[in-house]
């Protein structure tokens, strides 16, 4: 039984066509578009945009944000190809079963478990520091946490998170119109944030546009984890600034793009995703850069980035703060916690269909796959995921962790990029809908960029998602493998690409147009 046997793209549709088992098409192009934007806009502006500008990039941060979001675009064409021709919950952990095998797909597909949980946890706690700003800002002293015993408990991403998956298990399109709503708030703070800042722009502070290279500062023993692997691998001497800090930059900004592999992951709850799915991650993709350029350009044009750096955790409201606008300052502050609630909702989404997935497929239990024929959601799965996340993100500093989501993310893009070249050579038959243009040099230079990306994360980085894949590993081997539907299947001799399963092929083919 080989590591590396794949499933047929048949039979993935068959599997999701499946009783008990389906997910109910509801989503439009403006959901997908609201959906990526909802969970992108909110990670990438008001949480680690100022950060990148202050210890990596200074203005230059723009310039980070557009190799950030170059790169997304190439990798998100590799998703739109796939999407397509897989209409399936899953995303990369799917698309790399139907290529390059089953324990890469479950490599890829744990990674995406590090990623979504990860950054709705991290997400969750933002949200509960934005709560306390919003209080402190309303003349309200609240407590962010209450000690019970030896463990404190932080109530406000317990509460967040509790909420959306009360929303989530009642339906998709119920949450999604929900999310709409808070993500139009959002988009209208951010255009706040841009014009309001035009307004104490000052020539100065894009000068120098790309500061120069500094050393990096070090804390005892600490100073090697935190500088890039690419750094340690070569010997340069950890630094800030400079072309090396502007690509260190990119990495972590690119954090803010993360949402529009979540997207990928509701390809099944999508009408007609053949036209739809292309146009709605598309769209976002271009409507979330703009805004990320914009709100770039008035941040650092209104406080140098020597200001922000002297600040512990800048962020956006400090910077309004900085430049002597309270009002604005608590105006952001309420936004962001508007916006960040849709981050939440979109990561418990995509979280709980991954796993949905792999559930499917027998290397998690498959008792968690159930959907309910009521509402067309998987209850079981989503109640488990916000009842992690919740207790993570309420009771750990799982904001440590941050750049775990950068780095769970790039590696599925990685695989998704390559994978399209694998897919076009094993089965020239298909015709998706959206083709990646250009031959195979887009999914080869994606797979570069993201590549390097992950090497100007952090030693530190590497070091936890190393202990993460060998935990992965060891669950696949004691579990995944053994209760593979695949394995049972070719063990009992029974696995065939029958007529029964293109029937299914066809017939959900026909259900989504």
């Amino acid at each position: 039984m080989s590591l590396f046997r794949t499933k047929p793209i048949e039979s993935f549709l068959a599997d999701a066509a499946g009783p008990g088992r389906q997910l109910k098409r509801t989503l439009t192009t403006w959901d997908l578009m609201i959906m990526g934007v909802a969970v992108s806009v909110g990670a990438g502006i008001f949480s680690v945009g100022a950060r990148a500008a202050a210890n990596y990039a200074g203005p230059a941060v723009i310039i980070s944000f557009v190799i950030a979001a170059l790169t997304c675009a190439m990798a998100i064409m590799c998703y739109a190809e796939f999407a397509t021709a897989i209409p399936v919950a899953g995303s990369a952990y799917v698309f790399s079963y139907a290529t390059v095998g089953e324990f890469i797909a479950w490599i890829v597909g744990w990674g995406l478990i590090l990623e979504l949980f990860t950054a709705a946890a991290v997400i969750a706690k933002y949200w509960g520091i934005y709560l306390t700003e919003v209080f402190q800002f309303a003349g309200i002293n609240l407590s962010p946490s209450i000690d019970l015993g030896p463990v404190t408990m932080n109530w406000g991403p317990l509460l967040i998170v509790a909420i959306f998956t009360v929303l989530l298990v009642l339906g998709t399109k119920l949450s999604a119109t929900v999310g709409n709503v808070f993500t139009v708030i959002k988009i209208a703070v951010v255009l706040f944030v841009i014009v309001a800042g035009l307004f104490y722009l000052k020539a100065e502070n894009f000068t120098p546009f790309v500061p120069e290279a500094v050393p990096a500062a070090a804390n005892g023993s600490t100073g090697v984890l935190e500088q890039s692997l690419f750094s340690f691998a070569t010997g340069a001497a950890p630094a800030q600034y400079g072309m090396a800090g502007v690509l260190a930059g990119a990495a972590l900004v690119f954090f803010a793009f993360v949402g529009f592999d979540v997207v990928a992951t509701s390809a099944e709850e999508v009408k007609n995703p053949n036209k739809t799915l292309p146009r709605g991650i598309f769209a976002g993709l271009a409507l979330t850069t703009l805004l990320y350029i914009g709100v770039s350009f008035s941040l650092t044009g209104m406080v140098s980035y020597k200001e922000l750096a002297a600040v512990e955790n800048p962020t956006l409201a400090t910077a309004f703060a900085a430049a002597g606008n309270e009002g604005a300052a608590a105006v952001i502050a309420v936004g962001s916690l508007i916006g960040l609630t849709t981050v939440v909702m979109v990561l418990l989404m995509g979280l709980s269909r991954v796993v949905l997935a792999i559930s499917r497929d027998g290397l998690l239990p498959q008792s968690l796959s159930k959907v309910s024929a009521k509402r067309g959601t998987p209850v079981r799965i989503t109640v488990i995921c916000g009842t992690l996340v919740a207790l993570v993100a309420g009771f750990t500093r799982v904001d440590v962790l941050e750049e775990m989501i950068n780095i769970g993310a790039l590696s599925a893009f990685v695989m998704v990029s390559l994978g399209i070249l694998v897919l076009r050579r094993k089965r020239p038959d298909l015709k998706p809908a959206f083709r990646v243009p250009f031959g195979p040099v887009i999914p080869i230079v994606s797979a570069l960029l993201c590549t390097y990306l992950m090497l100007n994360l952090a030693v530190e980085t590497w070091l936890y998602f190393a202990v993460w894949l060998v935990a992965g590993v060891l669950i696949y081997f004691s579990y995944g493998r053994g209760h593979s539907r695949l394995n049972e299947e070719e063990a009992a001799g029974e696995y065939t690409l029958s007529e029964d399963a293109e029937d299914l092929e066809t017939s959900s083919a026909s259900s989504t147009k």
